[in-house]
C-alpha cells in the first residue's frame, strides 16, 4: 500500500481546479478524500481541535483513508520534550476516537534539537502508545553527519520500528526566489541533506517541489525506483507533495503517480472534473 497526499486538505485555490467550484469549506476534506488516501494533519501542530471536529474528520473520509497528524509544537518546541506526560496523555485522549484512521503520528523537531538530546527523544517516544506508528523528522545537521550521531539516531529508530521522515527540499532550493511564495517557503523549509533510509515499515517522504512541474522529474526520478522497491519489500510508504504555495500540489502528485506507472496505485479523479460543465451558445 502506498499512501499519498498533500500538507493540507483545505485550500480555496483548489475550488474549481480540483474541488467543485462551490465546494463549502466543511466539505473540502470529503472532496479531498476522493482524490487522496492520506494527508499531513498540520493543524494539530498549532492548535487542538474540538472533539466534535475530530469526529467530523473521522466520518468525512472512507475507511481506507489515513491521517498523519503532527504532535503539537508545544511539546516538541516550547517544552523541549520535557515534563510532557500529563499534557501528552490529554492530547492522545482527544485523538483516540480517530485512532482507527490514523496512519501515523509525526514528531517534527526544531533545528535546535541536536544529537545531545537523543535521550529526550527516546524518553518522549516511550510515552506514546505502542500501537501507533511514529515518524520523526530532525532538522539539526548533527543528525546528518554520517557518523556516530546519525548512526545512533538511526539505530534507535530501527530498534523501535520508528520511521525517519525524509524532507526533500532540493527542488524548492533549486529555483531562484522570484516570488513571495518561494521566498517565504525557502525561509521556512529546512535545507538539510537528503539521506534515504527506511528505519521502519512506513518510510515517509515530504517532497517540496519546484514551480515548474516538469522540472520535478529530475528530482523525484530516483524516488520512483525507491518506492517501487519498498512496495515490493512489503513496506507501506507515505509521500506528501508540497509546492511553495501548494497551489499546484495536487497536479504534482498526479504527475508523480502517472510516472510511477503502477496499475494498482492511482489517484482518484478530481471532483472538479466530474461536475457539469457550463455550455456556451454561439
Amino acid at each position: 500500500m502506498l499512501y499519498l497526499g498533500c500538507p493540507q486538505w483545505s485550500s480555496t485555490h483548489w475550488k474549481g481546479r480540483f474541488f467543485t467550484s462551490h465546494c463549502p469549506n466543511n466539505k473540502m476534506l470529503s472532496e479531498y478524500a476522493h482524490i487522496f488516501n492520506s494527508v499531513e494533519g498540520n493543524t494539530s501542530f498549532y492548535a487542538d481541535p474540538k472533539p466534535s471536529t475530530i469526529e467530523k474528520w473521522r466520518t468525512d473520509v472512507p475507511d481506507s483513508f489515513r491521517f498523519t497528524f503532527k504532535i503539537p509544537k508545544r511539546f516538541s518546541h516550547e517544552m523541549a520534550l520535557q515534563n510532557c506526560h500529563q499534557g501528552l496523555t490529554a492530547w492522545l485522549t482527544l485523538f483516540e476516537p480517530i485512532f482507527d484512521k490514523l496512519g501515523m503520528i509525526m514528531l517534527q523537531l526544531p533545528k535546535s534539537c541536536g544529537p545531545e538530546y537523543l535521550s529526550r527523544i527516546v524518553e518522549f517516544s516511550q510515552l506514546l502508545p505502542k500501537e501507533l506508528s511514529l515518524g520523526i523528522e530532525v532538522r539539526h545537521l548533527g543528525f546528518f553527519d554520517k557518523a556516530d550521531n546519525e548512526r545512533r539516531f538511526n539505530q534507535f529508530l530501527m530498534a523501535y520500528s520508528y520511521n525517519r521522515i525524509m524532507m526533500d527540499t532540493r527542488p524548492l532550493f533549486s529555483e531562484p526566489a522570484t516570488t513571495s511564495a518561494i521566498i517565504d517557503a525557502q525561509q521556512k523549509k529546512p535545507k538539510v541533506p537528503l539521506h534515504v533510509i527506511a528505519t521502519g515499515n512506513s518510510p515517509v517522504i515530504r517532497y517540496v517541489g519546484c514551480s515548474n512541474l516538469q522540472a520535478n522529474r529530475e528530482f523525484y526520478g530516483p524516488w520512483l525506483k525507491k518506492i517501487n522497491l519498498w512496495l515490493n519489500e512489503g513496506k507501506t510508504p507515505y509521500v506528501f507533495f508540497h509546492t511553495a504555495d501548494n497551489y499546484d500540489a495536487p497536479l504534482l502528485a498526479q504527475q508523480f503517480i502517472n510516472d510511477l506507472s503502477r496499475e494498482d496505485i492511482q489517484l482518484g479523479a478530481f471532483p472538479a472534473q466530474k461536475q457539469p460543465q457550463q455550455t456556451s451558445f454561439l
